[in-house]
Parts: C-alpha cells; structure tokens; sequence
C-alpha cells in the first residue's frame, strides 16, 4: 500500500469528523469500507471475531468497575470533603487555592480514571470559595481545567487501559509509569502558579487562622481516596490482583467508605451504576471501532508503509518526538483526546517500535498530548466542562486564556520526557525487577 492511500484514508476520517459524524462511525466507515475495498468480504467476516476476542477479556472489565469507582467517590461525597480538606492546608500559600484546586485534582484523579469527571467535580465545590474570596476568574478556570486533565494521567486511567488495548502493552506497567509523570506534572502547574499568581491569594490570606486540631481532623477526610489508592495501586505490584481485581477491591473499599458516612442507598447506587455504564458503553464503542481499524491496517500493510515513508526522512529519535509533539498539538486543537489516541496510535505505534522507543514510554507520552488536547481551544472538553459549572454568567474567554499557558507547561514537560525518558521507565522497571 502506497502512502497516498494511507494519507487519504486518515484526511478522510478527518473530514467526516469535521461534518459532526460520530467518531465511532467515520473509523468503522473508513477502516471497514477500506478493508472491504482492499480484500472484500472475507477480511470483514473475520472482524467479528477480532472483535470478540479482543473484548472476551477480564482486562476490559476495568474500565466500567474504575468508571464506578469514581462515580461512587463523587456522588458519595467524599470528593466535597476532599477540597474542604485541602483548602485548609494550602490555601494560604502565595496562590492560595489555585493549589488546592491542583492538589484536589491530583488527589481525585489517583481514584477516577477520568479527565471531565475530575474538572467537572473539583471545579463544581471550589468555585464558589473561588468567587468568594475574590480570585481572578481567568487563572482560577484554568487552574481547574488543567487540574482535571490530569485525571487521564495518573492511575487508574481510562485512556491508558484503551491505550495498553490497542498497543498490547501491559496495563499494570502503564499505571506505573504515569504515577511520576502524574505527580511531577501536577508540581510543575503548581510551580507555574507560585511564580504567576502568587498574589491571587491575597484575598484567601484574610481567611481565619484555623487551630491545627482543626486541620488535622479535616484531614481525615483524605484517608478514603489514600487508602483506595494505595490498595488498588499496591494490590497490582505485590502480585495479589489484576488491573480488573484491583478495580473490584477499589469499588468495595469506595462503598465501605460511602456507607462509613452515611449516604449509602439503593438510589445512589442506582444512579452511580447507570451513568458509569453509559460512560463505558461510550468508551467500549470508539476501542472496538479502533481495534476493526487495527485489524484493516494491519491486512493492507498500511503500517508499514507509513513506517518506511517516515524512516526515509532518517529523523533522529528526538526530531521524530519533536514533530509528533507538533502533529499532536495542532491534531488536539479540533479533535478530542479519545478520538486522538484511538485513530493515531494504530498508525504510529509501528513507527515508534522501529525507532526503538519504549511502547510504555510513548503510552504516557499520548496520554500527555491528550491532556493537551482537553485544554487546547477552540475544542478543548475541560474547557467547556469547566465553563459550564461556573454559575455567573461570564465569558468563556475567561477560561481559554486561564488554560492556555497551561498548554505551554505542558509541552515544556513532554520535552523533559523525551530528555530524561527514564522519569517514566524508572517505576515499571524497578516494580519488575529491571531497574
């Protein structure tokens, strides 16, 4: 197969994408009606059955069980008690409770898998303090939208579950490496708002002094999400559980805390189980439409023909990275990051392996150019999530130029990556016994 097909076939999907047809038919529409085109009938008889065993898999069980897990902490309550509890540690620091929204961001994320349903939970409980306590709007918005992009980042991850699906890569390995990038990345945003608005706590230092006793009773109420953590993440490596298990363990311990405080009840569960299962169907549809694409670039040698065009350039390791940063960038700018990393990574995956670059290291670096993607207007979905929980009515300019430098910390940090790889590799090694 030329690269000529292969480029046509990728502007095509492009083009349906931008007439508002749903990502899931415009890859089914162009990864089946190619495969068709290229060996007929046969080559999509057996797309049932790719199909079936990708999905026949405990593995994919995790995304509903983690999708449960975060709604459980949200609709429970514990997130609330979260951000209250973080206020009162940080928020007389210079930026005030531009920290705690990072740091309550961080915190969720490590239980929700999820980049809208932390934006959307962390921003919906802290702008009311926000506009209570005067904060500038734009810098408070994008605080919040690039705090919840790290819900895809730091385990358990949605994305890398999809991500470790469609690359064949180790799920558990994945989760490793995002937990050092995940809570550097969060200190880099928190650095970024010391030097930048550290008077945006000027009005948060008039808040009254609180006793210690008093803060350290607060902090109780970040033992649940420390503790689900800790046994989802540990349950993996000390070799007890799997992804699937560990996410099972994760909603047990969430509804033993639920019941814990009281707000256990068959409504709740109800409510919780039904949105987690309309998440998921969303989630399983696009990685089933992505796997019948692997399935038609990998009969018609696509792959390799966009392998050996790029070798031809005879890029260095750092100059392919460089050019895919900018591919990323400007491909996040009207796509969002699910449809991204489903319709890219089958293509580049291959490229990637012939370069010699860890399949998990380049996992993280996706998943870091999706966090781009949610923040980067004129589409970025945290951008519109956080905008609609604010409740007076401004501009949504407000939150584009909060988040926009934001964009600029985070390509700065991929090129760290890609400078010192082993801020990645470092914790799956070492977990595996190579380091």
């Amino acid at each position: 197969m030329s690269i000529a097909i292969v480029g046509i076939g990728f502007g095509a999907m492009l083009v349906l994408m931008f007439l508002s047809i749903p990502i899931a038919v415009t890859i089914i529409a162009v990864g089946g009606f190619g495969g068709w085109m290229m060996y007929g009938m046969p080559l999509v008889d057996m797309m049932g059955g790719v199909i079936w065993s990708s999905l026949n898999s405990p593995t994919m069980l995790a995304i509903p069980l983690f999708m449960l897990l975060g709604e459980l902490l949200l609709r429970g309550g514990i997130a609330d008690r979260m951000y209250d509890a973080m206020a009162v540690w940080l928020g007389r620091l210079p930026g005030g409770l531009l920290h705690s929204n990072i740091a309550t961001c961080t915190l969720f994320s490590a239980t929700s898998g999820s980049s809208v349903a932390t934006a959307a939970t962390v921003g919906t409980m802290a702008l009311p303090a926000l506009q209570q306590y005067k904060y500038p709007m734009a810098p408070s918005l994008g605080s919040l939208a690039a705090g919840g992009t790290l819900g895809i980042l730091i385990p358990p991850s949605v994305n890398l579950l999809v991500f470790g699906s469609i690359a064949n890569t180790s799920v558990g390995q994945l989760f490793a490496a995002g937990v050092v990038p995940g809570l550097l990345l969060a200190f880099s945003f928190s650095a970024y708002i010391f030097l930048f608005h550290g008077k945006a706590g000027a009005e948060g230092s008039a808040m009254r002094q609180i006793p210690l006793r008093e803060k350290l009773v607060l902090a109780r109420h970040l033992i649940p999400p420390v503790v689900i953590f800790g046994v989802v993440m540990g349950s993996i490596y000390g070799g007890l559980a799997t992804p699937t298990e560990s996410a099972a363990l994760g909603v047990m311990l969430a509804v033993g805390f639920v019941a814990g405080a009281g707000r256990l009840n068959w409504d709740l569960l109800a409510n919780c189980s039904i949105q987690a299962a309309r998440t998921s169907g969303m989630v399983m549809i696009v990685l089933v439409v992505s796997l019948l694409l692997n399935v038609t670039i990998s009969m018609t040698g696509a792959a390799q023909a966009m392998t050996s065009w790029i070798a031809g350039f005879e890029l260095g390791r750092m100059q392919l990275l460089i050019v895919l940063l900018l591919f990323y960038v400007v491909l996040g700018t009207f796509m969002d990051a699910m449809s991204m990393l489903v319709l890219t990574v089958p293509i580049l995956l291959p490229v990637i392996l012939h370069a010699g670059i860890d399949p998990i290291w380049f996992g993280i670096f996706v998943v870091i150019m999706c966090e781009i993607a949610l923040i980067t207007p004129p589409v970025g979905m945290n951008l519109f999530v956080v905008h609609g929980v604010r409740k007076d009515g401004g501009d949504y300019g407000d939150v584009i130029r909060g988040a926009v430098p934001y964009v600029a910390v985070m390509m700065a940090f991929a090129v760290v990556l890609m400078v010192w790889p082993g801020l990645v590799t470092w914790l799956p090694d070492m977990l595996a016994g190579r380091g």
